[in-house]
């Protein structure tokens, strides 16, 4: 064992791998990780990474399911920070917001399937995406409940993506103004008849 390796106690070094992982990620894209240079960021033994994930793929999954654990926590701050009539807008202007704040994680997130499968990571994306789905949930006849939030999810996400992608000229608008905007007309046009959110 190395000398910086015994800087870690039993727990922290897959905490500070991932964390160098996601430093590198939003440095240089998922091309440039590798775990000889997350080991290097992360300041332990090139072989140190190994006893916690046997390859890339393992730690790339890793770094997603965190990746998942901090976008539900925005999700829920959102959700919580206004009335019940106003979280889902909300709600949607976190969802781009953390896409344009780190759009490499975001990618990486929702990116190609990973080549294996890897319980902890689906586990933490369905409760990323249990947010979303209990506050619909609230609001609309469960007959319209699956469709309604596949809809502000394809909205909300796709506005995200061609933020990120460059594939929008916002004419000077921050990502999250256009995303209230945009959001806020969604949810005019999707509220559930006899009442809910109008995101007004």
């Amino acid at each position: 064992m190395s000398t910086s390796d015994r800087a870690y106690h039993h727990g922290d070094l897959p905490a500070a791998l991932i964390n160098a992982a996601r430093v590198l990620l939003a440095e240089s894209g998922t091309e440039a990780l590798s775990l000889r240079a997350v080991a290097r960021r992360a300041g332990v033994s090139a072989m140190a990474p190994y006893r916690h994930f046997p390859d890339k793929e393992a730690l790339l999954a890793a770094v997603a399911a965190d990746g998942f654990r901090e976008f539900r926590a925005a999700l829920e701050a959102a959700d919580g920070s206004v009335p019940p009539d106003r979280a889902l807008l909300e709600q949607g202007v976190a969802y781009v917001r953390f896409a344009c704040e780190q759009p490499a994680l975001f990618r990486l997130m929702f990116g190609p399937p990973r080549q294996a499968p890897h319980p902890k990571l689906r586990h933490d994306q369905e409760q990323s995406h249990s947010v979303l789905a209990a506050r619909v949930a609230a609001e609309t006849a469960p007959s319209l409940r699956q469709s309604r939030t596949l809809a502000c999810w394809s909205v909300v996400h796709g506005l995200a993506s061609l933020i990120i992608d460059g594939q929008i000229d916002t004419g000077g608008t921050t990502p999250e103004a256009l995303a209230r905007m945009v959001a806020a007309a969604f949810l005019q046009q999707s509220a559930p008849s006899g009442g809910g959110a109008s995101g007004t």
